[in-house]
């Protein structure tokens, strides 16, 4: 699906005018275009298929280095994000830690950054869309486990309400063998080590 630009061009002008603003002030005459370009951008993840970037896999085995044979987690760690939140329409942002345990495919490391890119362009909630990551890899690779870690910071937390501008928000979305604490632990050890967390 594509945004219809025009239409949130003229919901903007609509929302400076409700606001009590001139909408044809000069700082403001280009900002319905400059919030349409902004909205393209930001959801530009709505109707488009997560698992897509997954469908392109590698066979362990067979594939280009079977001599490389993986004997522990995939970990790839400080994907940066952006998404908005659905609830207020402020941004948030941070990062994604993907950890996969793989099985006979795996896949190339910028799928699993496309696959967050994809789910964090539309409106969010963080809880949800790290869910969405992980069962998107658990569905699409024979993966024996899946861990996604995502920390970011909230407009709706830093610029409203309580105003705390040092306050993240870390959440955990397991799938497999990475359910179990114990399995998970030295992942989440390594996340932290490589993160100064």
């Amino acid at each position: 699906m594509t945004v219809d630009r025009e239409r949130v061009a003229a919901l903007t002008r609509e929302l400076l005018l409700a606001i009590g603003e001139d909408p044809e002030r000069p700082g403001l005459k280009q900002t319905p275009a400059r919030m349409a370009d902004l909205y393209a951008e930001f959801f530009a993840g709505v109707g488009e298929d997560p698992a897509a970037p997954l469908a392109h896999t590698i066979s362990v085995s067979h594939g280009p280095a079977p001599d490389t044979l993986p004997s522990g987690a995939v970990l790839l760690r400080g994907i940066r994000f952006r998404s908005v939140c659905e609830h207020h329409l402020l941004p948030f942002a941070g990062h994604a830690h993907i950890a996969y345990l793989p099985g006979e495919q795996v896949v190339g490391l910028g799928a699993l950054v496309k696959v967050v890119e994809i789910l964090a362009s539309r409106p969010q909630v963080q809880e949800r869309l790290g869910e969405q990551v992980a069962d998107a890899i658990a569905a699409h690779l024979d993966a024996q486990g899946v861990l996604v870690v995502m920390d970011a910071v909230h407009g709706c937390v830093t610029m409203r309400g309580g105003r705390q501008t040092e306050a993240s928000t870390l959440t955990i979305a397991a799938r497999g063998v990475y359910t179990d604490p114990v399995a998970r632990a030295e992942l989440i050890a390594l996340i932290g080590a490589g993160t100064g967390a």
